[in-house]
């Protein structure tokens, strides 16, 4: 199946949708506010004319591009691309004001690399595993399951897990407006025939994320970013390379560790690598002052979050972070359900998944040292460009759905909307979690209800649902119980 999988992956046209997913995921990776969430949403619509194998290969190949795209600007700027490069900055500009950037970047590609590579293998190891284990599952362990991945990821999408919440009920609450698949009633429709089968999913993501990008950069001064400094020595030497592969190996099971672990990502992967190698290493006194496997510990880590995420998002449906929950609801939007059938079902596809991530580590590789060279000319790209072309994609893809200027409606909406979340601090990946869980979650819920003549102890006496429903309850009750103990302390 894997062969199969590579011979998928490398047809002309899901190669080149690989290489122009990584170059896209690289260039909105460096952009500092652009995310690989952005980068995934504005090619969405061209998901809908492919091969469902290719189209999650090109989407998978701007995830896995973004990562290292941050690293760029990260260390150029002093301003991480993205949150999972926040620790490659306390070395990487150092060295840059040493005269080192070249040499920097191209550490903090082999380790993304790196990290990559052995994150993409425990990928192939562990999720076909999971999904075994996962068929046992009935439907009120998939209820429960979904509660479990609502809560986990409102609780660490911020720091007040009260608005995560909020943030999640309001997306549950998007789920329910359409026509009841039980009773057929309609549910806040108003009498808008539009409505009579709910929002649908791209509208809601390329606002809530895309276009609210756009109207949070609306109010903030243009930065014009101007990098004097001629990049060169990209290459390693040998030493150097041994001097790092400790930090490598560390970072990258870190990463695939904590990329399991819903709810948690690539920026607390990266600064628990930076943190562990400095208390371990012997140059650890120097950290922040431009060390090279500093650099390599964080950027193998944030990379080995991708395949680490993918595991619990494939196998069970519940994403490791905000970007995996957009990957969430791209296989929806192509009419794929993530979870164990996906393996019985349609095992093709996920081995296409497979050996595609494996040839992105590549690809990325040789686009990673190439970056070097276009870096600064990408960083020069005034906001004032790039925002309305930004604009003009949102409005296209969202057209393109239905051929549909309702649907464009709903993403000003959700722009909008999406704009006050974030002007408030209320994270958007619960808000579109719960538009992608809420159906799962109320059919499963409803199955589970006619199989035990509507007792609600169904959810207790099943020893899956049991165990999601206390790790639900475990992922609210330890972050409040922390937060009260830093003040207690405090005071």
């Amino acid at each position: 199946m894997l062969g199969a999988g590579f011979l998928d992956a490398l047809q002309p046209a899901a190669f080149g949708l690989m290489i122009f997913g990584t170059f896209v995921g690289i260039v909105i990776g460096t952009l500092p506010g652009m995310t690989g969430s952005m980068g995934i949403i504005l090619l969405l619509p061209m998901s809908y004319y492919l091969p469902p194998h290719t189209a999650l290969i090109m989407l998978s190949a701007v995830f896995c591009g973004s990562m290292v795209g941050g690293s760029v600007s990260a260390i150029l700027l002093n301003t991480p691309g993205t949150p999972s490069a926040g620790a490659t900055m306390l070395d990487g500009y150092p060295l840059c004001k040493q005269g080192k950037a070249g040499k920097a970047i191209g550490v903090a590609t082999i380790a993304s690399f790196m990290g990559g590579l052995i994150s993409t293998l425990c990928l192939i190891l562990i999720a076909p595993q999971l999904a075994k284990i996962a068929l046992q599952f009935q439907a009120a362990d998939f209820f429960s399951l979904s509660i479990f991945g609502l809560t986990i990821i409102a609780s660490a999408s911020g720091k007040n897990i009260v608005k995560g919440l909020i943030a999640g009920f309001f997306g549950l609450m998007v789920s329910t407006v359409g026509v009841d698949v039980i009773v057929g009633t309609p549910r806040f429709t108003f009498g808008n025939y539009y409505l009579m089968g709910g929002f649908a999913l791209l509208p809601v993501l390329i606002g809530s994320f895309a276009l609210a990008q756009v109207f949070s950069e609306l109010g903030n001064p243009p930065k014009e970013n101007v990098i004097n400094q001629k990049i060169s020595g990209v290459l390693p030497t040998w030493d150097e390379l041994k001097g790092i592969a400790l930090a490598i190996i560390v970072g990258s099971l870190m990463g695939v560790f904590i990329g399991i672990v819903p709810g948690t990502g690539g920026g607390i992967a990266c600064y628990m690598a930076y943190n562990v190698m400095q208390k371990f290493s012997k140059k650890g006194g120097l950290y922040g002052t431009g060390v090279l496997e500093a650099i390599a510990a964080p950027e193998a880590a944030n990379n080995g979050t991708t395949g680490g995420a993918m595991i619990p998002m494939l196998t069970l449906g519940v994403p490791g972070d905000s970007i995996t929950a957009v990957m969430l609801g791209a296989l929806t939007l192509i009419g794929i359900r993530p979870g164990p059938l996906l393996f019985t079902e349609t095992p093709r596809i996920v081995y296409a998944i497979f050996a595609g991530w494996i040839l992105i580590q590549f690809v990325m590789l040789g686009m990673g040292f190439l970056s070097a060279k276009f870096a600064p000319y990408v960083l020069r790209i005034s906001p004032r460009l790039l925002l309305p072309m930004i604009a003009v994609f949102c409005v296209v893809g969202s057209y393109t759905l239905s051929n549909s200027l309702f649907d464009v409606q709903v993403a000003v909406v959700f722009g909008v909307i999406g704009f006050f979340m974030r002007k408030y601090n209320y994270p958007a990946a619960p808000l579109i979690l719960g538009v992608i869980l809420g159906p799962m979650a109320e059919s499963n819920l409803n199955r589970a209800m006619l199989n035990s003549n509507n007792s609600l102890a169904i959810l207790f006496q099943r020893p899956f649902s049991a165990a999601f429903l206390l790790l639900a309850f475990l992922s609210i009750a330890v972050p409040v119980i922390n937060t009260f103990i830093k003040k207690r302390k405090k005071t």
